[in-house]
């Protein structure tokens, strides 16, 4: 084991524009939320491997000599394979765990993607005892990635304590960020956690919890955006559930259907993705300006009525754009639509009062709401005095 103890973070995800227009060959941008997943990785000598999440009240331990068995059943995969999952290693873990019983819910995979990356990651060497406790500022099952930020800190941790990378943070340093190679590990062994726990995952979420900032996504490729500016948001979980496989088929529907009509609205959602990149590039090498704001209002604007025109609006996230803009606010769904959650744009000028009053009228219709920001960094290793009280206190409990 190359650390005794390790702390990381990775954050969660918003899509600022482009969803749904994404999956028909647009322009999409995701962005990373000031919302982080906390992990503490510490070694022990007790000769057992515990994963404790209480965000969703699982706990599980096992003996390192009960895994060690489990790794002759599967010679790992090195290289370019690593992207790729070993079939034999999965079903050997669900088997052994039973973690699932035929129960695809979160805290069972959540529990195989850490089974899976524990093993594939130490198996070359002796099964080191250790404890991983994970906290999150994220909601689950929001459509923030949750599930992402989770497998992020996973692979960073692990890939820390096994060697396979060296720890960035210096002793004087309060934060760390490993180098762009580093991140590519990170990202590809995150993606086979997604893998596990959502089947097909696009890898925009990983690829935003790994790099933080803003990403441009386009007909499968990624490409992180090495400058954005930190613009502070709030973010509304409307607490309705959605499907997004059901909300993507039905805008696939409307297409299909009104083919003249719903090409031209893609094709607007594409230039109002391609503007606000634009724009947000302008704002990190000369002087933000009150028009930068106006022209990303009027983005949020109109393609919050996009999006409605696709059919995957709620009457919920009508309420949020009514609250939000009786306050000089502009807001519009992030992800799927048809519930789920909303972003509100915030100036730095905008006052406090004008927040806190906005908060409240959203908590009483129901919501759930923060003050939080976009744009911050990704996957970072942290001194303990670097973490968020709350955090700390949570991580060391367990």
């Amino acid at each position: 084991m190359q650390v005794s103890e390790l702390f990381v973070s990775a954050p969660g995800k918003a899509i600022l524009h482009g969803e749904h227009a994404v999956v028909h060959g647009k322009v999409a941008l995701a962005v990373s939320l000031n919302l982080r997943t906390y992990l503490r990785l510490e070694t022990s000598t007790t000769g057992k491997v515990c994963i404790n999440l209480p965000n969703i009240d699982t706990f599980f331990c096992w003996d390192v000599s009960e895994l060690k068995q489990l790794i002759t059943y599967s010679h790992g995969a090195k290289g370019d394979e690593r992207k790729r999952l070993d079939p034999e290693l999965l079903r050997t873990l669900r088997e052994f765990a039973d973690v699932t019983n035929g129960n695809l819910d979160t805290s069972n995979m959540a529990t195989l993607s850490f089974l899976y990356l524990y093993l594939s990651l130490f198996r070359s060497g002796e099964l080191p005892s250790l404890t991983v406790s994970v906290w999150s500022e994220l909601p689950t099952g929001a459509g923030l990635g949750s599930s992402a930020a989770y497998s992020v800190c996973l692979a960073a941790a692990l890939l820390s304590a096994s060697g396979a990378i060296p720890t960035p943070l210096k002793e004087w340093d309060h934060t760390g960020r490993w180098c762009q190679e580093d991140l590519e590990l990170i990202n590809s062994w995150a993606f086979q956690g997604e893998t596990i726990i959502h089947g097909n995952p696009s890898g925009v979420d990983n690829a935003v919890g790994t790099w933080g900032g803003m990403l441009r996504f386009l007909a499968g490729k990624i490409i992180p955006l090495n400058r954005v500016p930190l613009l502070r948001i709030l973010l509304t979980n409307t607490k309705v559930p959605r499907s997004t496989k059901v909300l993507v088929a039905r805008v696939k529907d409307k297409i299909n259907k009104f083919p003249s009509i719903m090409t031209p609205v893609l094709d607007s959602v594409d230039a109002i993705s391609c503007t606000c990149e634009k724009v947000l590039s302008e704002m990190t090498c000369e002087p933000i300006t009150g028009e930068h704001y106006n022209i990303l209002e009027e983005l949020i604007d109109i393609n919050q009525h996009h999006l409605n025109v696709m059919g995957v609006g709620h009457p919920t996230l009508d309420t949020l754009c009514q609250v939000t803009r009786t306050r000089g606010l502009h807001s519009k769904l992030t992800g799927a639509g048809g519930g789920g959650c909303g972003i509100t744009l915030l100036r730095p000028e905008t006052d406090y009062s004008v927040v806190q009053s906005t908060v409240q009228d959203l908590r009483d219709c129901g919501f759930d709401c923060w003050e939080t920001s976009i744009g911050g960094p990704g996957v970072q290793q942290h001194s303990p005095l670097s973490i968020k009280e709350e955090s700390l206190e949570i991580l060391r409990r367990y």
